[in-house]
């Protein structure tokens, strides 16, 4: 009965990002009055995820700078390339959105569940975040100058938008290991136990908790593909053909991604952390010993899973929100390569 159970557990997490999609598609209708529930399903989905990690673990790697200068050269040559041999702003601004976008902030979840390291991806996706904050509001004015923000304001409007859904759970989930290893300590104490009682246990996630994210980012995806589905259906007037080059672009521009993500971190692997590198509850899939194989996954996520429900809300303040099908569409491929990617990874397994 257990092997039953297990069996449809590991089928389910297999197949469940793009299960989530299509559902989020046929329902939109009866899903989207629930949108306002998505920034606490992202609150608490990294709140689990950062108790898997200590804070003093997070670390710079050489692969994190050379994975976010490419990402934004990448950004500003596609545009200034399709403007130059297309003149047409819709598609210059929305299959730039694809590579501008900073990454997930789900996906070290993803990462976690391949064999990737949480660590190294939290810290790039903090990175990546916040280097969009700067980027886009010195860069976007001049894309489109009729939106007419000062790079402060702009700024500042970014900020406010992904400050809180990051910081806020890191701080959170900082403070909770802090107060229970504290508390351990305290209680665990030689003047009031004596000697030889051992040392005061630390704070680790349960196996049960360190599943919790995965699933609060299935529902969030239902939540956001809904919402996306919505938009599309009652704002978007666009012709065939651009609606076709977008979708195409945004397919090409995510196979790209993951891929030179993947040849990156081969190419420059990094330790993920120190004494608990192996401890299965903070990487759950992780094959530790090998360094280019666990770096390949991470700097693949790193660079190919993007924050598109920030990049459709850029498109439509920033932009021409015609462009924000680019975004939109990549939603729909990076979480089916996604799915491949855990499927392909509970067949080995």
């Amino acid at each position: 009965m257990q092997s039953k159970i297990s069996n449809i557990k590991s089928i389910f997490d297999s197949n469940a990002l793009w299960l989530s999609m299509v559902i989020g598609v046929l329902f939109y209708r009866w899903l989207t009055p629930l949108a306002p529930v998505l920034p606490w399903l992202i609150f608490f989905m990294l709140f689990f995820t950062f108790c898997k990690i200590d804070p003093r673990d997070l670390r710079l790697r050489r692969w994190h700078w050379l994975v976010l200068s490419i990402q934004l050269i990448l950004s500003g040559l596609t545009y200034y390339a399709l403007m130059f041999f297309t003149g047409n702003p819709i598609l210059a601004q929305g299959l730039m959105l694809c590579f501008i976008m900073p990454t997930a902030t789900a996906a070290p979840i993803i990462a976690g569940k391949l064999g990737g390291s949480i660590q190294n991806l939290t810290t790039f996706t903090l990175l990546s975040n916040f280097a969009t904050a700067i980027v886009v509001p010195a860069f976007f004015p001049i894309v489109n100058p009729t939106a007419g923000m000062t790079f402060w304001s702009a700024f500042w409007l970014i900020l406010r938008h992904i400050a809180p859904l990051l910081l806020g759970p890191f701080f959170a989930a900082w403070l909770v290991r802090i107060s229970y290893n504290y508390y351990q300590k305290k209680k665990y104490s030689p003047s009031l136990l004596g000697e030889g009682r051992g040392e005061a246990p630390t704070f680790v996630l349960s196996k049960q908790m360190a599943q919790v994210p995965f699933y609060l980012w299935v529902a969030s995806i239902i939540v956001l593909t809904a919402t996306v589905t919505e938009t599309v259906v009652a704002n978007y007037q666009l012709q065939i053909t651009n609606m076709i080059i977008l979708i195409i672009g945004s397919f090409i521009a995510c196979l790209l991604q993951f891929g030179v993500g993947k040849w990156i971190g081969y190419k420059m692997p990094a330790p993920s952390k120190g004494k608990d590198y192996e401890d299965v509850l903070i990487n759950p899939a992780a094959a530790p010993k090998n360094m280019e194989e666990v770096s390949s996954i991470t700097a693949g996520q790193a660079f190919g899973q993007k924050n598109t429900s920030l990049g459709v809300w850029m498109a439509q303040i920033y932009l021409n929100p015609l462009s924000a099908l680019g975004a939109a569409a990549y939603i729909i491929w990076q979480n089916l390569f996604n799915s491949a990617q855990l499927a392909h990874a509970a067949h080995k397994k």
